[in-house]
This record gives C-alpha cells, sequence and structure tokens, in this order.
C-alpha cells in the first residue's frame, strides 16, 4: 500500500515537471472530463487525498480552495506540504487501523480505512489517466504511468520507506 502511494507521488511530481512546458492559460484552459483543467485536476488529487485521511484520523476537513492555489508553483507546494504530513500518518498508523470504521461529513455511508485508502490510490491513477488524454490532445507525450521499472528506495526524504 504504501509503494501505490509512492507511486502516486512520484507520478504526480513528474506531471508538476511535465506542466512546466505549458503557459499558465493552457494549465487553466477549461476541458473536457476531468475536474476541468490539468491545473484543478492537480488540485483535486491532493484535495481528495487530503481530506480523506483527515477523516481517517477523526480531523476536521480543511476545506482547500483552488483560488488560493491557481499557479503550478502554488499547488505543487501545497502538494508537498501535505504529503508530508500524509506520510507520517500512514507509517505509523495505518497497519493498526485497517479494519476501522470511518465516516466523514461529505459522505452519509460508512467505509473501512483499507476502502478509503484503495480509493485514495485508484482515485489519483484515475485522474493521472485523464492528464494523459489530455497531453496526447496536445500532441505532448504524457507522463509514464508504468508502476514497473520505478524505484522508491532511491526517493528518500520526500516518499515513504
Amino acid at each position: 500500500m504504501i509503494n501505490f502511494f509512492n507511486y502516486n507521488w512520484q507520478v504526480r511530481d513528474e506531471w508538476f515537471e511535465w506542466c512546466k512546458q505549458l503557459p499558465q492559460d493552457e494549465l487553466l484552459k477549461e476541458r473536457t472530463g476531468g475536474v476541468g483543467s490539468i491545473l484543478n485536476t492537480l488540485f483535486h488529487i491532493i484535495d481528495v487525498e487530503y481530506s480523506w485521511l483527515r477523516g481517517i484520523q477523526g480531523k476536521e476537513d480543511v476545506v482547500i480552495q483552488f483560488a488560493d492555489y491557481a499557479t503550478l508553483e502554488k499547488v505543487k507546494t501545497l502538494s508537498h506540504r501535505l504529503r508530508d504530513e500524509i506520510a507520517e500518518f500512514l507509517q505509523e498508523s495505518f497497519a493498526e487501523i485497517k479494519e476501522k470504521v470511518v465516516n466523514v461529513p461529505w459522505d452519509e455511508d460508512v467505509y473501512t480505512v483499507d476502502e478509503i485508502v484503495h480509493h485514495i490510490i485508484a482515485h489519483e491513477i484515475h485522474h493521472i489517466g485523464q492528464l494523459s488524454i489530455w497531453s496526447r490532445e496536445l500532441d505532448l507525450n504524457p507522463v509514464a504511468a508504468n508502476y514497473i521499472g520505478r524505484d522508491f528506495v532511491k526517493l528518500k526524504g520526500r516518499y515513504m520507506e
């Protein structure tokens, strides 16, 4: 499970780098599918991950407004800041609480921590697919989505072991 978070974070960082080749107006351009734009999609991935993991911890949801982070650098900084908090929680707590039942204010159903964590992982992979389609529409190569061949061990400091 930890390696899938590492995978998603590594791919997300590669998308941040990929985005540097586009002007701000292309990053914000409304597109078909996803949550509207490239930058808003990256922001949405981060926001959903953080909200669900705060929900698991029984913490209040922090509402983060896209308007406050509407540049590539601000979204990237937000991602790294929240990732550090998430990584600490997952490393320390996940194994003991996998079967814990959680309810969150934005959903009337209850889920296990294990279900939520798998949802978070799949959610990001889904949206990365959308980014890949948009990159092809721009006649650009997308970030490689391969899991095989990625080396998470060399990524100390930013990724979990």
